[in-house]
């Protein structure tokens, strides 16, 4: 869906949540074939057994992925991105979890280029458990409607 919201319209604790997407094998192997990433917590389910975590876990990097992909359900054709900030991975990922982000409006600010504000949102992944996997900021650079 394609929206425009300009600075002015965010409301500070608003959020939104998305539908939900399950990791797979296939996600885990294209991911570390992309990246490069084959260390052997994502790749030997034999060795993670040894390990706290007893299986194979999703990249990380896959999980961010696909969080943040979740979230373009909703295209803002007035703001952008300006980066992240505080990424964490909280919790391990499996394949089968199904995952889905929650994007929260955490701030708002001026920014030196008075045509627009940043706008931070909290994304918060959590897993069919509802336990939170990633957390971090997304900082959008968006246009202000008067400018």
């Amino acid at each position: 869906m394609f929206i425009k919201q300009y600075f002015e319209e965010f409301e500070l604790n608003s959020s939104r949540t998305t539908k939900g997407r399950t990791v797979t094998e296939t996600d885990i192997v294209l991911h570390a074939g992309q990246s490069g990433d084959f260390f052997p917590h994502h790749m030997d389910e034999e060795w993670c057994k040894t390990q706290p975590f007893k299986h194979r876990i999703a990249h990380g990097t896959l999980i961010f992925t696909i969080g943040v992909g979740l979230t373009a359900e909703v295209v803002n054709e007035v703001a952008m991105t300006y980066g992240y900030e505080k990424l964490r991975f909280t919790r391990p990922v499996y394949i089968g979890d199904t995952i889905k982000a929650t994007v929260t409006i955490a701030a708002k600010a001026d920014h030196k280029k008075p045509e627009f504000g940043l706008v931070t949102e909290k994304v918060e992944v959590f897993n069919q458990r509802q336990e939170l996997v990633m957390v971090c900021e997304h900082l959008l650079l968006v246009s202000r409607k008067e400018k």
